[in-house]
């Protein structure tokens, strides 16, 4: 209004406790203050028509100045019977639509006006000049309150709303009225579409309520009432906006915290408030794992579900609904993943735990292939597990350790159907049943088989000193055999120094040790290895898969040169058995016999000789499988045939070879065999070869 313009404006308050509010400005339309005019005031003296009002300047409520206003407020007792222009006539269209609601029972889902009494609406409004922008507001105003999350509510209210609002976005405007009916309306509208975004995977146009009170999995479908809610959500507001925009998505976000919420639910008494380490039986402890694993699958439905709603395009191409909402999963998962393990550590890669972990993996794996993007405080199933794998390698690293000590060993003495030491056996289960264990880490994260395999040969380390350990004292003897080899022919005439006079025999546990050390090369620690190098598959493109095995092959290098040792000192001391006595060394017979012609003379001297070899090589036999027996065999034959032969008689030779033979050294098959032979058929024909 303009001053001193005669300009006259209509109000029609509600009650006494409304006010007039006016806004001063500038003639350059900058803003002075307010007036605010209270109606009551002015009821108190309707005579009183010419006023002098305060203008106030806001937030400081400082008084700037005063402005000389014409108002006139009249009443009538009967409020119905008051007449302010069309104020009679909508009065009395509403006291109509009242009645025809109630005679057609407009309730939840039964909203629509029809018949006779449609027909009377239309036309008492035609005839009593109600403009339709109030007829579809206070028919609005009638069906919000029995307002309905649904398809056939929304529709209407889109149906009814559209027209009001183009005339008032238009060169019409609505009276004081309708533009109060129209604020109350779109308040609750408002509301019912909050009602709408925030609980839109739980919608069900088959119930009155149209929304399902129970808690129900996500079933993959967009819910009716999603697209009309859109659809009057772009009516009310300006969506290329930024603040309808956030408004928007802002609905969702709260509608995932909800669900988030909701499935949190399950697993809330294992994160309780005292519960930091709580011991629990293997039953609860299953139990509350297999919880946590039906939460991350749970959580991964409810972005997959997103994803699909996503791809029925309902949501304005602002709205990245799985995005938006996996945020939310992503983030509140990761962290009620984090406070559980803490309250439930796990102990290990137990049955229970793997599924866990691979849920976990398999969530973050999903999120990737669903191309969501990287969610800061996520899932990230590796960071979350990463110090408990750790800490379950070193404390099994530890555990079998233990084991390895000499007071734990529980099989000494005793030996298994191939002639070894049950402990071992039992160890290498135990590795085994390791790598089967941590088979679902390493498929996932590789990099831990160098963990694993520095444990490995830590463990067998031990397993081979433990060995050593338990069978001491039989190897005591064998000692002076292995120490001085790197002094070559020193060695040699060190031995023959010895003045034992008592043979040596193979202790049978020393045969249990050959045998153990000679299966642990073969047998057990090749499946180890196997199994290890078959990982290397899970090693990225790029990656050091070379090196898998690296520390397990340093103990191989280090059992073999420990086996070789024993067994070339076991030779050695069957060979100097063999020279205790003149009439059993070798190289003292061949000296004797060297004028001797008849066989028979050269059998009989060696007849001694012969008998020994014989209960010492049968002896072995007894002792020893058959590998390390016929390695045995081949290094006493290496061993016996270092004598010097030249000058020999060809059928001293042969008589030898027969001897060997006999023994049961004839029918092994070894290196160098044949040549021998050979050698000695044509020594036997010329006399001028030289053969062992």
């Amino acid at each position: 209004m303009q001053p001193g313009s005669g300009e006259t404006h209509v109000f029609f308050p509600d009650s006494l406790g409304d006010d007039l509010i006016i806004d001063v400005s500038d003639t350059k339309g900058k803003p002075c203050g307010r007036v605010v005019a209270q109606v009551a005031t002015m009821a108190e003296e309707p005579a009183d028509k010419l006023r002098w009002w305060s203008i106030y300047r806001e937030p400081e409520h400082e008084l700037v100045g005063r402005i000389h206003l014409y108002v006139q407020y009249t009443t009538a007792a009967d409020e119905n019977n008051t007449k302010y222009g069309s104020v009679a006539e909508t009065v009395a269209y509403d006291i109509v639509l009242e009645v025809a609601m109630k005679a057609q029972h407009i309730q939840q889902r039964n909203l629509v006006l029809q018949g006779s009494w449609k027909w009377l609406l239309t036309e008492f409004a035609s005839y009593y000049g109600v403009s339709d922008a109030y007829t579809k507001l206070r028919y609005l105003s009638y069906i919000v309150d029995v307002a309905t999350p649904t398809a056939d509510w929304l529709n209407l209210v889109h149906e009814l709303l559209l027209p009001v609002l183009m005339k008032s976005h238009g060169t019409a405007t609505l009276s004081h009225q309708e533009n109060r009916i129209l604020g109350e309306v779109e308040e609750q509208i408002e509301q019912t579409l909050a009602m709408v975004f925030e609980n839109y995977k739980c919608l069900d146009e088959s119930l009155v309520s149209g929304l399902a009170e129970d808690f129900r999995p996500p079933t993959g479908l967009a819910a009716s009432a999603l697209e009309p809610a859109i659809k009057l959500y772009s009516l009310l507001h300006d969506v290329l906006s930024p603040e309808a925009q956030l408004r928007l998505c802002g609905y969702f976000q709260t509608a995932a915290r909800k669900r988030s919420r909701r499935h949190m639910l399950e697993t809330d008494e294992f994160v309780a408030g005292n519960s930091e380490g709580i011991k629990m039986d293997m039953v609860t402890f299953t139990t509350a794992y297999q919880k946590m694993k039906s939460l991350c699958h749970n959580i991964r439905n409810e972005i997959f579900t997103d994803i699909e709603i996503h791809n029925h395009h309902i949501l304005p191409s602002f709205v990245d609904l799985p995005n938006l909402t996996a945020a939310i999963y992503s983030v509140e998962l990761s962290n009620r993943l984090r406070s559980f393990l803490v309250a439930c550590p796990p102990t290990g890669p137990s049955s229970p735990v793997a599924d866990l972990v691979i849920a976990t993996a398999d969530f973050q794996k999903d999120l990737a292939s669903w191309n969501i993007c990287s969610i800061k405080a996520g899932v990230d199933a590796k960071e979350l597990f990463h110090l408990y794998i750790v800490l379950w390698i070193e404390d099994k690293r530890r555990a079998l350790l233990e084991n390895c000590r000499l007071d734990k060993v529980k099989w000494s003495g005793v030996r298994t159907q191939h002639m070894t030491t049950p402990f071992v056996d039992e160890m290498y289960d135990l590795l085994k049943n390791t790598l089967t264990e941590y088979e679902v880490i390493i498929c996932r994260w590789p990099e831990y088989i160098f963990v694993l395999e520095n444990a490995i040969a830590d463990i067998e380390k031990a397993v081979i000193d433990s060995l050593e350990k338990q069978y001491v004292d039989i190897l005591a003897p064998l000692k002076d055999c292995i120490a001085p080899k790197k002094f070559g022919l020193k060695y040699v005439q060190k031995l023959a120094k010895r003045n034992s006079t008592c043979p040596y025999v193979v202790p049978e546990d020393l045969g249990i040790l050959l045998n153990t050390m000679k299966r642990l090369l073969d047998v057990l620690r090749p499946r180890i290895e196997s199994h290890l190098r078959s990982w290397s598959s899970c090693i990225p493109h790029g990656g050091n898969s070379a090196a898998i095995g690296e520390r397990l092959s340093e103990v191989t290098v280090t059992l073999r040169a420990k086996f070789r040792n024993y067994m070339q000192a076991v030779v050695e001391k069957l060979s100097e058995n063999t020279r205790m006595q003149s009439t059993t060394k070798l190289k003292k017979i061949i000296q004797d016999s060297k004028g001797l012609v008849l066989e028979s003379d050269i059998r009989g001297r060696m007849q001694e000789l012969n008998d020994q070899l014989i209960g010492a090589i049968n002896h072995v036999h007894k002792v020893s499988e058959v590998h390390v027996f016929v390695a045995i065999c081949r290094g006493f034959w290496d061993r016996m045939g270092q004598v010097n032969e030249r000058s020999i008689e060809p059928s001293f030779l042969l008589l030898s070879y027969e001897l060997l033979t006999n023994l049961g050294l004839g029918c092994l098959e070894f290196p160098g065999k044949p040549q021998r032979e050979q050698g000695l058929v044509q020594r036997r024909e010329s006399c001028s070869v030289g053969a062992r």
